[in-house]
This record gives structure tokens, C-alpha cells and sequence, in this order.
């Protein structure tokens, strides 16, 4: 018995459309409509590209980027364009060491609109355009088949005559993605709802949002062989987008290997390691010491922090230029880049429920390692000088806390322990070097050595 492999929701749709016949951008009256500058963006920007044969590793000169929105808040556009490494800037003029200029379609960004703007992607979908293309979703993909039920749409971007007997008709973000992807150098979904979903998908919507891996099936492949590319957060991290973005360039161009993705489509240098991890609050954790209001700045754990178990850079790495980011700034982690994002970790700002049992062990365990800590540190804030003439010549505080007769038994004993793993202090061969090469160097050593182990006596001692 055979079975039919289950169409993906990009097939369906498609199969419901039907193909494409004509496309809008070839009516011969369009003028200067969508076009007030009459010059698209690449034109503007190719003078002052640098991308040529000398500053590039590969044979692109250019790729071209078709950026889609579907259910989004636009947070993700807000955070590429304060990327610093690289930056959206020099991607767009191959500023890029290696790599080629990226040509971007951006609903927003692009100064051509209407007609004008469709252009680019019609010439993908005939085959015609003059380089590689990558596909990027910002926001969730939605269940157009649910909206045609009703003669309607969710998310919609441009009109084509791709309707009954030729007529207009808008054209979804989903359809776009459907029929594009398959001939993608590379598909990349930026930010959760892209990736995972995100909260126009969570529990009671009414659209079927769905995340483009979701949409596009397990199986897709790019025309380059690559999987659903996904960068996730609410709103991401803009370094980790086009910092990948240059990652899958550079394979594009051929220069290196596809970089490492873990099993998800993340990248794995960027998503390997919890918040927790490089948290800036983390020491507090370890020694058991928890905010109890929000502006504490103890860890946060207790009201509602799911740092220790949430996969996150946006501590070490911070919200922009290596500034902010949530724990950074005093906000708990809520989880916004994992797939479970929002119904697995509501309600927000609650102790998570396993955090109990971890936190209460941080707290006895603390109990002991906060006052050792305590005294090794009033220790080390003191000269060596001060605790020999037992003063302080400190202006800024009239009373100095004095060592008592305990502490300075303690202080003697720490010493003792660290001065006992100070190997400099003891006698030795020299690091590093083997005894058959210090005797080949120093044929004399092995006399010098036995001078040493013979007993000293009581006596005058020979020199």
C-alpha cells in the first residue's frame, strides 16, 4: 500500500492559484507611477558600491534580497537597520570584505513603489533577473486558504493580473514566498513570528499564522541545497541577522563551507549558549541572593526570569552596537526566541515553576558562599602596607573597618593556602624543558644537583 506524501501549506495555496499567466510591470503605460525619482534604488547605489573583482572572493557581484512583512509589528526591520556587524549599509554597498552587494527590496525602505517595486520579483518568477535572490520573511505567515473562503486576504503586498481572465487582484506574502521559494539561493525568516510563529500564532488566532519553515515543509531545499534559514526574537537581535546574512553570503560566493546550524535552523554560534550563561546577573543566582522587585539588582529569576533554560545571546551581545538587551537593562527573559513563544511561558512575569527547586538550592548553598566571599574580599581590599601600620590613608571615609584578632588568623591561613600552590617558590626543573635537553645544554646541572642534595653542615656552609 502506497501512501501520498502530504502537500505543505505553500502547495495547496498554489494549487488553489493556479499559475501565473501576465504580470502587471509589463502594461506599457506605467510612466513614472511608484517611480518619482526615475531611478530604482540599485541604480542610485551603484555609483557609490565598492563590490567589484578586486574586493570580492567569488563570482556574485550582486545578490538581490526580496524582504516580505506578514503578520509583523515591523520590530524586525527596526533592528536591522541598527546592525553594526556588518551593517545593513555596507551589505547594500559591498562594502562587505568578500562579499557581494546585496540589493534589497524592502516595502519600506526602497524608494520605487507600486508597479516599479513588483518589478524585481516578476523577473525572479520568469527566470529572468540578472543574479542570484534571496527570500527574507519578517512576521508570520497566515492561512490565505481560510481568508479565500470569504473572498478576502490577511496580509497582502501589490496587485498583479493574476485573476479571472487577467484581471487585478492582490497578491499575498504567501503567495509570493510559495511561488518563489523554490528557486531561492536561500530562505531566511527573521524574528519569532517568522520563525516560530511567534504570537500572531498562539493559541485562540484566527488566521492559521504559521512560521515559514511550517509553511514551506521539512523537505525544502534552496535552489543552493539549504534548509529554512531562522534568525528568532521579538524583535531580534539585528548583529545576529546580518551577521548570518554574511555567513550564507559568503557560502553563496563559494568561499567557505555553510556555516553551523543546529537542528532548529538557528545559528549555532549565535544560539548554543542560554541567557543565563552570560547573563550579567548570573553571580547573583550562584550565590542565592533574588531580586523581589523589578530596578533590584540581584537576579531576576524570582519575578519571572526564564534566562536558565531560554536560547539567547542578547546578554553577551547586547540589543544594539553591544548596548542593552533585556537582563542588561534590568528586564526578565520571557522567552521570546524559542518556539514555545508566548503559550509556553505565560502568564509573563511569574516565577517559572522548576525555578523553585534550583533556587532554593542557590539559596542554602549561598548562605555559606556569600560570608567566605565577604572575608576574602575585605582581605584583598587592603594594602599589604595598611595591614603592616594598621591604617588606611583613605580621605573619603572617617572610619575604616579594621581587621579583628579573627580575621587576621583567617587572612594568615588564606595566605598559607594560596602561597602553597606557588610553584615558582619551589625547586624544579625549568618549565618546559625535558632533562635530557637541559643535561645536553648544561653538562655541568647534574653536578650542581648533587652539590645541592648533599647535607648542609652545622657549621660554616660552602658556597
Amino acid at each position: 500500500m502506497t501512501t501520498t506524501p502530504q502537500h505543505t501549506p505553500a502547495q495547496q495555496l498554489l494549487d488553489r492559484l493556479g499559475p501565473v499567466e501576465r504580470y502587471g510591470s509589463e502594461a506599457p503605460d506605467l510612466g513614472d507611477f511608484g517611480l518619482p525619482s526615475r531611478a530604482y534604488m540599485e541604480d542610485m547605489l551603484a555609483p557609490v558600491a565598492v563590490a567589484g573583482p578586486g574586493s570580492r572572493l567569488g563570482p556574485l557581484e550582486k545578490v538581490h534580497a526580496f524582504w516580505f512583512a506578514g503578520m509583523s509589528c515591523d520590530g524586525c526591520s527596526v533592528s536591522v537597520t541598527g546592525a553594526t556587524s556588518p551593517s545593513v549599509e555596507s551589505l547594500l554597498l559591498g562594502a562587505h570584505p568578500g562579499l557581494p552587494r546585496v540589493i534589497l527590496h524592502h516595502p519600506v525602505l526602497n524608494v520605487e513603489a507600486g508597479p516599479h517595486y513588483m518589478r524585481a520579483h516578476e523577473l525572479a518568477l520568469k527566470g529572468e533577473l540578472d543574479a542570484p535572490y534571496v527570500i527574507i520573511l519578517e512576521g508570520s505567515i497566515t492561512d490565505e486558504t481560510i481568508a479565500m473562503e470569504t473572498g478576502g486576504y490577511w496580509v497582502g503586498q501589490g496587485e498583479q493580473p493574476w485573476g479571472p481572465d487577467g484581471q487585478e487582484r492582490t497578491v499575498t506574502t504567501d503567495e509570493w514566498i510559495a511561488r518563489l521559494a523554490p528557486g531561492a539561493a536561500a530562505s531566511l525568516a527573521i524574528g519569532t513570528c517568522a520563525t516560530w510563529g511567534g504570537i500572531p500564532a498562539a493559541h485562540g488566532n484566527p488566521t492559521g499564522a504559521m512560521s515559514l519553515m511550517d509553511f514551506l515543509g521539512k523537505d525544502y531545499r534552496s535552489a543552493f541545497g539549504v534548509p529554512v534559514v531562522n534568525i528568532p526574537g521579538c524583535a531580534p537581535v539585528g548583529d545576529n541577522f546580518t551577521e548570518t546574512v554574511a555567513a550564507v553570503l559568503y557560502f553563496l560566493q563559494g568561499f567557505g563551507p555553510l556555516p553551523e546550524f543546529d537542528e532548529l535552523g538557528r545559528p549555532a554560534w549565535l544560539f548554543g549558549e542560554t541567557v543565563h550563561r552570560h547573563c550579567v546577573r548570573g553571580a547573583y543566582y550562584e550565590e542565592g541572593s533574588f531580586a523581589e522587585d523589578f530596578g533590584d539588582p540581584e537576579c531576576l529569576v524570582e519575578i519571572g526570569c526564564w534566562g536558565p533554560v531560554v536560547n539567547c545571546n542578547i546578554t553577551s551581545r547586547g540589543a544594539i552596537n553591544h548596548v542593552g538587551g533585556c537582563m542588561n537593562a534590568g528586564g526578565a527573559c520571557i522567552g521570546c526566541t524559542m518556539p514555545g513563544f508566548p503559550d509556553k511561558f505565560t502568564p509573563f512575569y511569574k516565577e517559572p515553576p522548576g525555578s523553585t527547586v534550583s533556587s532554593s538550592a542557590s539559596r542554602v548553598l549561598g548562605a555559606f558562599m556569600r560570608p567566605l566571599r565577604r572575608f576574602t574580599n575585605g582581605h584583598l581590599n587592603r594594602e599589604v602596607r595598611w595591614d603592616l601600620h594598621d591604617d588606611v590613608p583613605s580621605g573619603f571615609a572617617r572610619r575604616k573597618a579594621k581587621p579583628g584578632p579573627v580575621d587576621h588568623i583567617g587572612h594568615k591561613f588564606y595566605d598559607a593556602l594560596r602561597r602553597s600552590t606557588d610553584t615558582g617558590r619551589r625547586d624544579g626543573e625549568p618549565w618546559g624543558k625535558t632533562k635530557e635537553w637541559t643535561e645536553l645544554k648544561d653538562p655541568a646541572l647534574e653536578d650542581r644537583r648533587a652539590h645541592a642534595e648533599q647535607p648542609v653542615s652545622r657549621g660554616r656552609e660552602d658556597h
